[in-house]
């Protein structure tokens, strides 16, 4: 009995290109709206109701993720990751979908005008970027819940321990393996010595 290659039939359509590029990019927008009301000290209050009627209401942004029912995969991406941001860190969800969704956007409006997305992906890795921009960065991801007040001293001090334990492999790739504590706990005590003088 010989045994024949059969096609599987599968029902549905292949798309591609820059509608499926637009699609997901929509998708990241419309999951960065909802979050975007709850944002900042005039953030309002999301009022959620699930399946069974129950009724949440709530500004934070992981809880406001978490209830959500996202179906499209680019979407969905987006909102594992905020979990993701939120058991690492327990802070800035939102602030993190609210920017990934506008690189998102801001890099389609590039596709469209021919620049090739290796380009755009290339343009947006950290290393681009210097001391004062990751200073800056450091200094709004700690305005939030953390320490506000000496956001200057705290920013220059992460950025540092940050760069000390930046690595780069055989291929090239640079690392920063942020979970080698031992590093960084040489790092931050010889920091705070040398800014304490």
């Amino acid at each position: 009995m010989a045994i024949s290659a059969m096609n599987p039939d599968i029902l549905g359509e292949c798309q591609f290109g820059q509608d499926v590029h637009t699609q997901n990019v929509m998708a990241c927008q419309v999951v960065s709206n909802i979050v975007n009301s709850s944002l900042g000290p005039d953030g309002q209050d999301n009022m959620l109701v699930d399946d069974i009627g129950d009724v949440t209401l709530t500004n934070d942004g992981a809880t406001i993720l978490k209830m959500l029912e996202v179906e499209h995969p680019a979407a969905k991406v987006l909102v594992e990751s905020a979990e993701l941001q939120d058991r690492e860190v327990g802070d800035g969800t939102k602030s993190l979908v609210i920017v990934a969704a506008e690189l998102l956007r801001r890099g389609n409006d590039l596709v469209k005008n021919k620049i090739h997305p290796t380009s755009i992906i290339s343009d947006y890795r950290v290393e681009k970027f210097g001391k004062d921009s990751l200073i800056n960065c450091a200094k709004t991801s700690m305005s939030s819940k953390l320490i506000n007040l000496d956001s200057d001293f705290f920013a220059n001090l992460v950025v540092d321990a940050v760069q000390a334990v930046k690595t780069t492999n055989s291929k090239g790739e640079i690392k920063y393996p942020i979970k080698m504590w031992p590093v960084v706990y040489h790092v931050v005590p010889y920091t705070l010595d040398r800014r304490c003088r």
